[in-house]
């Protein structure tokens, strides 16, 4: 005790193992003090030295344990109050209220809420209950989304075992698994949930499902070997087969493990950490309508305020002018744009839903249109997270598709042992490996079941990690064959001969070892198949491997092991992604493969579906962990292909392309995945074969696994924007035109020409249902044959606002235009025509806003129905303004005669001529640029 300075009293106490100098400090520290114990936690549970590289007995000394007897029942109560329940830490969060009051401090809400007071003060109750309903709905959309986080935490702690079988003083008791402490001995066996991070001990055939955490389909075989990288910052989670981690099962065999981090410095605690970081990632939309927004309330305050001040200068009485500009102000606003986002999101995401996208974020439908990276995993996303023969060597030659190869040898032998040497049942469960060679047999007509009668199985040697290899031997008419499967360099090395289709030929084991190594490097998992066969049956039981397969024990040279074949497996692409990608590549998105499977898989996998260029490089995790923030955000843009990756590398790999710039979409299906999906600009996981956190912490889910659905599902969020940017240059061009009219009259000697009634009339007819129905326009045929639009590019740019502005002038010089003949012909009607005039442009204003290139002729009449109806109501409305007493006496109108609403359907004409004659224009250039 003299060595922490501390008093000497406090030695009984301080008795705890203590692994490093720094952590007995702590603990001093929090005894002698009073601090909470569990605040050790924040202390690393160990240097730089990993438990996978020291046996199980060091690990053991370093954790004061027993391996035969494990903890007694008070060491446990001891620890357990240093190191904290072995469970998943939620988070901190607000309260639900003070979350749904925040949703209320948006610019853009702040201005609707205040025109929607300006409009119950002018008694236009009904516009401010829709706008009061607007806003409510949109914080209700953004209190759901608060929730993501604690959701994918709470997620986490549902993976964690509820029971778990320990040592206790020499007994294995069953007791809950946020009981258990480091220095714990876990008991494992096929089916059990991993309780905690373990240093294994034990290994009976033991294999374990780490593709949660890893990415990797194949169940990793366990050892209690200790395992060292070169580099040693080069060994991933994947590689380090004497150490089992929290969450993952256990699928086959038994073990026991030591107990080297509980809770949150586990692996998985790690992840819930990253997940449990504060993030404000807004989509391109929000972010687009909140600079939106500033500008136009800005803009329209300021507008409103110059027409007040000259209406005064005019003699227009102060209340009336004031309610003048009051009116305009809240006409110049476009309180049904929220509306319109919305239920444009709405309807995007039900069309989703249709094409096997679940939408669990509203903001997010759009955001697919904006992505310029689809960060992607590997395995169940691109792949089919099922193995799959994909190449045989055999008779001197590799074939893909052996379905023709006849029934002569060597394939009668090697199909017969890939059925016979095999533990898989015929449902497909078993080891993945075991269930893609029986299918192989089976489709090439080598049913088990059949071979079985003539051949079954009297003994085997099962596989293992110092074998390598499994034999099984099969009785045949008072004779015997043995069948063999392992890696190349467990098996080549016991073969003498090969058999071909001209008879068994000396084997040539160094050209064997070379086509290995090359189907291995074309990331494949190689095994080979060899056989031997035996004149009479072994004596039985057979003691070990060698009497069934080393052709150098005593009496066994006539009968050697006779080689078969090389066999490669591959979790194969989907056959759908490459065609993805393609399409990806053509709509500007770089798709990028970020996995924990091993460089060659991924580059395999990268190049046939395209992702990867002939040449091109795989970066590792361990080369990526020597690069810093800003060499990383360099490479970032030139990197397609991440392999050996863990959670906080894919999650360094977001934010280095959002750092420059680039909107992130990120695929996944594990646990590991899950605090990248979290941080993208718009995460996806997988919905059939994702785990539950994955899934709690994206934007999107898709239901069906399929890659390809991206695809669609970018292509609505395109279509998406583009509705919502007809609405915008709609309803600014509209009400800039109202603006514009109330601004101009005065300065060219004319009287102010409507009645804030007018306004309140004209905002309620045209922006309403005309506006949403802009909503259902059907997508353009070239929305896939573009490039994203730039992260940073405003709703304006592409030259909305010149349009906006021009459009507005237009509808304003011709409804003064109307004014000013009226008022000059002595017309008593010049307030109502201009009145009709203004709102009925903005009718065929709408209809030209269908596409901002197409013409509407091209797009067709009747091809969004909801427009033309809403188009149709709204001119009935307007006439009944006009000829309708009641309306009449409200609005302060008088009935046009059949010569004057000619004239001014005749000036509403202009406006949608000139519109098409623009679009002509752009079309032309459009065709002329790309000749």
């Amino acid at each position: 005790m003299e060595f922490c300075g501390f008093s000497p009293n406090l030695a009984a106490e301080c008795a705890q193992p203590c692994r490093t100098a720094q952590r007995m400090l702590w603990r001093c520290a929090c005894i002698h003090f009073g601090l909470r114990p569990d605040l050790e936690s924040v202390i690393s549970q160990e240097s730089a030295a990993a438990w996978w590289e020291i046996t199980a007995q060091e690990t053991a000394q370093r954790l004061a344990t027993d391996l035969a007897a494990g903890l007694s029942a008070e060491e446990a109560v001891k620890r357990a109050a240093v190191y904290g329940p072995n469970s998943i830490k939620e988070g901190r969060s607000r309260g639900p209220w003070r979350i749904f009051a925040a949703q209320f401090a948006d610019f853009m809400i702040v201005v609707l809420l205040a025109a929607g007071v300006l409009a119950g003060f002018l008694g236009e109750p009904a516009d401010t209950a829709a706008i009061l309903a607007i806003v409510i709905l949109n914080a209700v959309i953004g209190f759901t989304q608060e929730y993501r986080a604690e959701r994918a935490i709470t997620a986490l702690r549902r993976m964690a075992a509820p029971q778990a079988r320990a040592l206790r003083s020499g007994e294995a008791v069953t007791i809950p698994a946020a009981g258990l402490v480091p220095g714990d001995i876990v008991l494992m066996e096929a089916g059990n949930l991993v309780p905690a991070d373990l240093r294994i001990c034990e290994a009976a055939e033991l294999t374990i499902d780490e593709s949660s955490l890893t990415g990797e389909s194949q169940p990793v075989e366990k050892s209690i070997s200790p395992v060292t990288a070169n580099p040693p910052e080069g060994l991933s989670l994947g590689d380090r087969t004497c150490v089992a981690y929290k969450g993952t099962i256990v699928t086959h065999g038994r073990g026991r493990g030591i107990i080297t981090a509980s809770g949150m410095d586990t692996e998985l605690g790690r992840i819930a950490g990253l997940l449990d970081r504060p993030t404000d990632i807004r989509t391109p939309l929000q972010k687009r309508l909140a600079q939106f927004g500033k500008y136009l309330a800005m803009g329209a305050l300021a507008i409103c305020a110059i027409i007040f001040a000259a209406g005064l200068q005019s003699g227009v009485p102060l209340v009336r002018m004031f309610l003048t500009a009051v009116s305009l102000a809240v006409a110049a606003i476009p309180e049904a744009l929220p509306a319109v986002v919305t239920i444009a999101l709405a309807l995007g995401a039900r069309r989703m839903l249709r094409a096997h996208t679940l939408v669990r974020r509203l903001p997010a439908v759009e955001t697919l249109g904006s992505v310029t990276y689809i960060c992607s995993d590997k395995t169940g996303t691109l792949t089919q997270n099922r193995m799959r023969l994909t190449s045989i060597y055999a008779d001197g030659k590799e074939f893909a598709d052996w379905q023709g190869v006849g029934n002569g040898e060597p394939w009668k032998t090697l199909f017969t042992a890939l059925a016979l040497n095999n533990d898989a049942t015929g449902n497909g469960y078993g080891d993945p490996t075991e269930v893609a060679l029986l299918e192989a047999a089976a489709q090439a007509g080598y049913d088990r079941t059949v071979l079985q009668q003539s051949l079954p199985r009297v003994a085997e040697e099962a596989f293992n990690s110092a074998r390598r290899r499994m034999t099984t031997l099969h009785r045949s008419a008072g004779a015997a064959m043995a069948f063999t499967k392992g890696a190349p360099e467990a098996v080549l090395p016991h073969c003498a001969k090969a058999l071909h289709s001209s008879g068994e030929v000396v084997f040539d084991q160094p050209a064997m070892n070379a086509v290995a190594g090359r189907m291995a490097a074309g990331g494949l998992r190689v095994m080979a198949i060899a056989y031997r066969r035996f004149l009479s049956v072994p004596s039985l039981p057979v003691p070990s491997g060698a009497e069934l397969e080393n052709p150098g024990e005593p009496g066994t040279a006539a009968n050697p092991l006779v080689f078969l074949g090389l066999v490669g497996l591959m979790d194969p692409p989907r056959k759908e992604a490459q065609d993805a990608v393609a399409v990806c590549r053509q709509a500007g998105i770089v798709p990028v493969m970020i996995t924990g499977d091993h460089p060659a898989t991924a580059q395999a996998i990268a190049g046939q579906l395209g992702i990867l260029a002939a040449g091109g490089v795989v970066m590792t995790g361990a080369e990526l962990e020597r690069l810093s923030a800003a060499e990383l955000e360099i490479q970032v843009m030139t990197v397609r292909v991440y392999a050996r990756v863990d959670p906080a590398q894919k999650l360094r790999i977001v934010e280095a392309l959002q750092k420059r710039g680039e909107f992130v979409a990120m695929t996944g299906d594990g646990v590991n995945d899950a605090p990248a999906l979290q941080q993208a600009d718009i995460g996806i996981a997988m919905g059939k074969g994702g785990t539950d956190v994955a899934r709690q912490a994206a934007d999107l889910v898709l239901l069906d696994d399929n890659f390809a659905t991206i695809v669609a599902a970018t292509r609505e969020g395109r279509h998406i924007y583009d509705n919502i940017r007809k609405f915008v240059s709609f309803v600014m061009s509209s009400n800039s035109a109202e603006i514009w009219t109330i601004f101009l009259a005065p300065m060219l000697g004319l009287p102010v020409p409507l009645l804030p009634i007018h306004i309140l009339w004209i905002n309620l007819v045209t922006d309403g249902l005309p506006g949403l129905a802009l909503t259902s326009e059907p997508q353009e045929g070239s929305i896939m044959r573009r490039p994203p639009r730039p992260p940073s590019e405003s709703l304006f740019a592409g030259g909305l606002w010149q349009h906006v502005v021009w459009v507005g002038l237009l509808i304003a010089g011709l409804s003064l235009f109307s004014q000013a003949y009226a008022m000059q012909t002595g017309s008593a009607h010049w307030q109502t025509m201009i009145f009709t005039v203004l709102t009925l442009s903005q009718m065929a204003n709408v209809m030209t806003a269908r596409s901002e290139v197409e013409s509407f002729w091209s797009l067709g009449l009747f091809t969004n129905l909801p427009l033309l109806g809403a188009v149709t109501l709204t001119f009935v409305m307007q006439m009944a303004a006009i000829y309708f007493p009641p309306l009449q006496r409200i609005l302060r109108t008088a009935p046009l005669s059949a010569s004057e609403l000619a004239f001014a359907l005749g000036l509403c004409a202009l406006v949608f001529i000139a519109v098409e004659i623009e679009k002509w224009l752009i079309r032309k250039r459009w065709i002329y640029a790309n000749r």
